[in-house]
C-alpha cells in the first residue's frame, strides 16, 4: 500500500512541476491556434471590428492559390538542403568536440554564439557578404568564379538554407554532444578489444545509440523548415521570381500588408496542421528505442 501511496504522491509532484509549462502552452499556443481557427472562417481586415462569417471560403481560395503551392514546394526544397547539411555538420562538430579533452566547454560555447545571434543582424551581414560585389564573390572572382547566391532562382533557397545551417549548427551539435556523452565508455572498450575499427565503432555503436538525439534534431529541423521567415524577408523578400516564398512570408503579407486576416489565418492553420502531420510521420519513422 505504501508503494501506491508513494506513486500517487510522485504523480502529484510531477503534475505540479509540468503545470507552468502546460499553462504556458495553453495561453501562448492553444488559445492563439483556436482563435486563428475562428478567424479563418471570417472576412476581416484587422482594422474594422466587423467580422463577416464566410465559412470555408478562405480555405477554398487557399487551395486555389498558386503561391500557396509554390511556398510548399519551396519549403520542401529548403528541407532537402537544410536537414541533411544540418545533421551531418552538427554531428561532425559534436563528434570532434567529444574527442577534445581540454577546453571542450569553451569550444562548444563558441559554436553556440551563432544560435544566440539576432536574426535581423546576421541576415543583414550575410546579405552583404553574399551580394554580387560582396566579400565572398570578391574572393571567388580571383579564381574566375562568381555565384549569384540570392539572384538566381535555382539556388536562392539553397543559399538561405546554408545561412540557417550556420545559425543552428552549434545548437544541434550540443544536442548530439549530450547524446554522445551518454554512451558508456565500456562499449567502446569492448569493441576495441574485439578489434573493431574506428569506422565500425561509429557505424555500429555511436550512430545507433544517438538515435534519440537524431530524432529530436530531425523534429526541430522539420518544424523550422515550415517557419523560415526572417532570413527570407530581409535578404530576398520572397524573390527572385517567388523562388524563396515561404508559408511565413505569405502569412505575413496577407495578414499585415494586404489586411486579409481571415485568409492569413486559414494559411496559418493549414500550415500548422501540415507541419504537425509531417513531424509526426518523421518521428514515427526514425524513432527507435535505445538500449545501452
Amino acid at each position: 500500500m505504501s508503494f501506491f501511496k508513494q506513486g500517487k504522491q510522485s504523480d502529484r509532484i510531477g503534475y505540479w512541476l509540468v503545470a507552468p509549462y502546460l499553462l504556458f502552452t495553453a495561453v501562448l499556443w492553444v488559445y492563439p491556434f483556436l482563435w486563428g481557427l475562428v478567424i479563418s472562417t471570417k472576412k476581416w481586415n484587422i482594422i474594422s471590428p466587423h467580422k463577416e462569417f464566410i465559412g470555408l471560403e478562405n480555405f477554398v481560395r487557399l487551395f486555389q492559390d498558386p503561391l500557396f503551392w509554390i511556398s510548399i514546394k519551396n519549403t520542401f526544397y529548403f528541407m532537402v538542403v537544410f536537414i541533411p547539411l544540418a545533421i551531418v555538420s552538427s554531428f561532425t562538430v559534436a563528434w570532434l568536440l567529444n574527442r577534445i579533452k581540454f577546453l571542450q566547454a569553451f569550444f562548444a560555447t563558441g559554436y553556440l554564439m551563432s544560435y544566440v545571434s539576432a536574426g535581423v543582424a546576421y541576415s543583414v551581414v550575410f546579405r552583404l557578404l553574399f551580394s554580387g560585389d560582396g566579400l565572398i564573390n570578391t574572393w571567388l572572382a580571383q579564381i574566375g568564379v562568381t555565384i549569384p547566391w540570392f539572384s538566381d532562382p535555382r539556388i536562392a533557397m539553397a543559399s538561405i538554407a546554408l545561412i540557417v545551417v550556420w545559425k543552428f549548427l552549434g545548437y544541434y551539435a550540443l544536442i548530439f554532444l549530450a547524446g554522445l556523452q551518454a554512451i558508456p565508455r565500456s562499449m567502446y572498450e569492448s569493441a576495441e578489444i574485439d578489434g573493431a575499427s574506428q569506422w565500425t565503432q561509429l557505424r555500429r555503436i555511436t550512430i545507433p545509440l544517438v538515435n534519440s538525439s537524431f530524432t529530436i534534431i530531425l523534429v526541430f529541423a522539420t518544424m523550422l523548415s515550415f517557419n523560415v521567415f526572417t532570413e527570407v524577408y530581409l535578404i530576398t523578400g520572397g524573390g527572385p521570381l517567388d523562388s524563396t516564398q515561404t508559408p511565413m512570408t505569405q502569412i505575413y503579407y496577407h495578414t499585415f500588408e494586404a489586411l486579409q486576416a481571415g485568409y492569413g489565418s486559414s494559411f496559418a492553420v493549414t500550415i500548422a496542421a501540415l507541419s504537425f502531420a509531417f513531424v509526426l510521420v518523421v518521428k514515427k519513422s526514425v524513432e527507435r528505442e535505445v538500449v545501452y
